[in-house]
């Protein structure tokens, strides 16, 4: 197999993630429906969020276990990946949340229309953009969007290191594994805007998904010809900080919404949804 059909296959996987954003145009429902839809948004970014620490530690304990047998170099290495950690993890969580308060700060909620001379007319109103981050629950997807993204990006790397070091066959079964994974993380992306008043566009889906789903792609290019466990690493722990992030946002909503029962049995749906679909990626040797 080529070089690039490892690629055309690496994008196929990232984007199976469409198959999940249709459900974003579910019509208003009741807020039980609502409630349900989020709580399982949740669960599936709770098990990425455990995914992604479990990935990310994994090259870190290996460091130290290095150091303590008496390899040269250990202790360094490991310093340096628990400083890299530490950095990528605050800035993924602590930047959405400056960018997101200065999001809120460029048009409050609330903020009164102008009337009367100076207005702006219909006309002159300026064009809605596709994702329009004004309204607080795009501004969300778009946030677990490019959680996932991140995630997905590390994903790719693990496809496109596994072709480079000739081991083909297993590059094919992640492919499939990781496939699968994606498809339900579509549903975590758009779990914010199923079931809302309005209805998201195709277009700003179209968008999400190629933010959320495009980074395996990149990964599996990247993979091919450039390994590092230390940027490997790096992107691990800025997709587990902004998830990290939009899970605490994602239960605020719930709790505003006050449905209890569906907040449980949603989390626990999208908490098994998760791990059915990563023992399809343990299934295929990853």
């Amino acid at each position: 197999m080529s070089g690039a059909e490892v690629v055309g296959l690496g994008a196929i996987a990232g984007l199976t993630i469409f198959l999940g954003l249709p459900l974003g145009r579910l019509r208003r429902g009741s807020d039980g429906l609502r409630a349900t839809l989020n709580a399982v948004a949740i669960g599936i970014l709770v098990f990425l969020l455990w995914d992604v620490l479990t990935h990310a530690v994994d090259p870190i304990e290996q460091a130290l276990t290095s150091a303590t047998g008496g390899h040269r170099g250990g202790w360094p290495r490991f310093a340096g990946l628990c400083a890299v950690f530490a950095v990528g993890l605050a800035l993924g969580l602590i930047s959405l949340v400056y960018y997101d308060r200065w999001m809120a700060r460029r048009r409050p909620a609330g903020q009164p229309r102008r009337h009367g001379p100076g207005a702006m007319s219909v006309a002159e109103r300026p064009a809605k953009t596709p994702l329009d981050l004004a309204d607080p629950a795009r501004r969300l997807a778009l946030l677990i969007a490019v959680g996932i993204g991140l995630h997905n990006f590390s994903e790719g790397l693990a496809i496109g290191q596994s072709a480079a070091s000739g081991e083909l066959s297993l590059a094919v079964l992640l492919i499939i594994g990781f496939g699968l994974h994606n498809a339900t993380e579509g549903f975590g992306i758009v779990g914010p805007l199923a079931g809302g008043g309005e209805r998201p566009s195709w277009r700003l889906l179209v968008v999400l998904g190629l933010i959320g789903g495009g980074p395996t792609f990149l990964g599996t290019v990247v993979g091919q010809s450039f390994v590092n466990d230390t940027v490997y690493l790096g992107f691990l722990a800025l997709a587990a900080g902004s998830i990290l992030y939009v899970v605490l946002q994602l239960l605020k909503v719930a709790f505003r919404l006050g449905r209890v029962t569906p907040l449980y049995w949603g989390l626990l749906g999208g908490l098994l949804l998760g791990f059915a679909t990563d023992f399809v990626v343990t299934a295929a040797g990853a």
